[in-house]
C-alpha cells in the first residue's frame, strides 16, 4: 500500500496510510495561513489546490488566483514531488498535517521542531506495515 512517509535523507521517521493530505503553516513574518493539498501517488506527491489568506512581503498572490471565503485559491502545474522538502525549526513554529479535514501539528508524529534537524522531507512510499498509524 502506498502512503506518506515523513523523514529525512531516506530515513523514515513516520508512515501515514493516507491517499491525500493538506500541509498547512503560518508565515513567520506576516502571520498568514497557507495550505497546500496533495495527493499521494506512486510517482510522488501531486500538488492540487493551494490557498493563502493574504499577501505580504515575499508572498505575492499568484496570477489567476480567486478570492473565495477569505482565502486566495490557486493551482500550480508541477511534476510530482519526490520528496517535498520543507524547513522545520523551533523559531518558525510547526507545520500542520491535515488528513480527512482533521489538522494536527507535525509534532504529534515527529516531536517538536529542533534546531539540530532544520529540515523535513515528505514523500510517497510503500508502507512497511498495513497497520501504520494515521493517528
Amino acid at each position: 500500500m502506498i502512503g506518506l512517509c515523513l523523514g529525512l535523507a531516506g530515513a523514515v521517521w513516520a508512515e501515514l496510510p493516507t491517499p491525500a493530505f493538506t500541509l498547512a503553516w503560518t508565515h513567520t513574518i506576516e502571520k498568514v495561513r497557507w495550505e497546500e493539498d496533495y495527493r499521494v501517488t506512486a510517482e510522488g506527491l501531486v500538488l492540487g489546490e493551494a490557498r493563502v489568506k493574504g499577501s505580504g512581503a515575499g508572498m505575492e498572490i499568484p496570477d489567476g488566483a480567486e478570492l473565495r471565503n477569505g482565502s486566495w485559491h490557486y493551482q500550480r502545474q508541477l511534476p510530482p514531488l519526490q520528496p517535498l522538502r520543507v524547513g522545520r525549526t523551533p523559531e518558525a513554529g510547526d507545520y500542520q498535517l491535515c488528513i480527512d479535514q482533521r489538522c494536527r501539528p507535525m509534532s504529534d508524529w515527529l516531536g517538536p521542531p529542533q534546531a539540530s534537524q532544520p529540515a523535513l522531507e515528505l514523500w510517497s512510499c510503500e508502507l512497511s506495515s498495513p497497520a501504520a498509524d494515521a493517528g
